[in-house]
């Protein structure tokens, strides 16, 4: 990771530093934040010389060498003082809710206007909603492109952020030219890297959140982070982990409950985790209990399935979504859990 002494490199100079890492067989890769611009190294950064001639040049502050997987989600970085908002939440200084429909149904709009307005009055900071959606039976209902309207009226109406997932470029650019606040990558999907990849290049000039869920296999950390890494390489940082559960599943629960992971990621990496106990679980009922734990386990939110009526909903939503009664009762209780855990770690009693 290269500092300058100044707040960007010029174009001249970032010419010249590209030219010398180029001739190690490595590039440059500009990380842009709010007052100042960091470049990262893309290549085998171990050089002596490379690193002595970036060192000599007077305008370049200091060279820190990271030679991990994933170079920039690491702990280590420079973007360690990295931090996303959205919602009016600063993850990591207040705990962070996503609720609303699995999945939006196009021909009865009025329910997903009605959750949208019930998660925001439940203390919800981001509406989630299913446009499209990812299904194991062909026949199932894959959702619909005219869902896209529906949700960005239901922004609209609210004013709060909206969350959609997308599973293929088309998708991509369809949702970022509606205005779709959070992008979510999807369990089936958390390894497909040429996506991740369009994902980074999509986002890389705007200010975007990419919400990155964990695989359906029991995968190790580091391929979950570098999975993000695919997607910060572009230049946008603002990513999200998201465990959510993988296989195989646990008897009585849709998957094997993860979010006992989130200190094991936060050792590893400065992104913000937030968890998705709806499907981790499976069944409304237990979604409350997972969710707590969740954020005992040091979660900087939560990603919760819930419905006005979730009888009369589709997809999973009415198995595993939660009313609005009992999501306002647990977003209260998890904010207390979060309190405690924050003062534990704080040292405060």
């Amino acid at each position: 990771m290269i500092l300058p002494k100044s707040n960007r490199l010029t174009p001249a100079q970032l010419t010249e530093v590209t030219s010398i890492v180029a001739e190690f067989g490595c590039t440059i890769q500009p990380i842009i934040g709010a007052v100042r611009t960091i470049y990262a190294i893309v290549g085998d950064e171990r050089d002596d010389l490379m690193i002595n001639r970036l060192e000599g040049l007077d305008y370049i502050d200091r060279i820190d060498r990271i030679q991990s997987p994933f170079k920039l989600m690491d702990k280590r970085s420079d973007l360690a003082s990295h931090r996303i908002s959205l919602g009016g939440v600063t993850l990591g200084e207040e705990l962070l809710v996503i609720a609303g429909q699995c999945t939006i149904d196009p021909k009865n709009p009025n329910y997903f206007y009605e959750t949208a307005a019930a998660v925001k009055e439940a203390g919800a900071h981001v509406i989630r909603g299913g446009v499209w959606k990812p299904r194991t039976n062909p026949y199932s209902f894959q959702g619909d492109t005219k869902s896209l309207d529906i949700l960005m009226e239901g922004h609209r109406r609210t004013g709060l952020p909206v969350d959609a997932e997308v599973m293929d470029e088309q998708q991509l650019q369809l949702a970022l030219a509606a205005g779709v606040h959070l992008l979510q990558v999807g369990a089936r999907n958390a390894l497909n890297y040429s996506l991740l990849r369009a994902i980074g290049r999509a986002v890389a000039e705007r200010d975007t959140v990419v919400l990155l869920k964990r695989g359906l296999h029991m995968g190790s950390l580091s391929e979950f982070i570098s999975a993000a890494e695919y997607i910060a390489a572009f230049g946008n940082p603002n990513i999200i982990l998201c465990p959510r559960g993988t296989a195989p599943t646990l008897d009585g629960y849709r998957s094997h409950p993860d979010e006992s992971i989130t200190p094991l990621l936060k050792e590893k990496t400065w992104a913000p985790v937030v968890v998705d106990p709806s499907h981790s679980v499976g069944k409304a009922v237990y979604v409350p209990a997972c969710a707590l734990a969740a954020v005992a386990y040091g979660a900087d939110g939560l990603c919760i399935e819930a419905h006005v009526s979730p009888s009369h909903g589709i997809g999973d939503d009415p198995k595993q979504a939660l009313t609005p009664e009992v999501l306002a009762d647990t977003i209260v209780r998890a904010k207390q859990v979060w309190e405690l855990a924050h003062k534990v770690k704080t040292g405060n009693s």
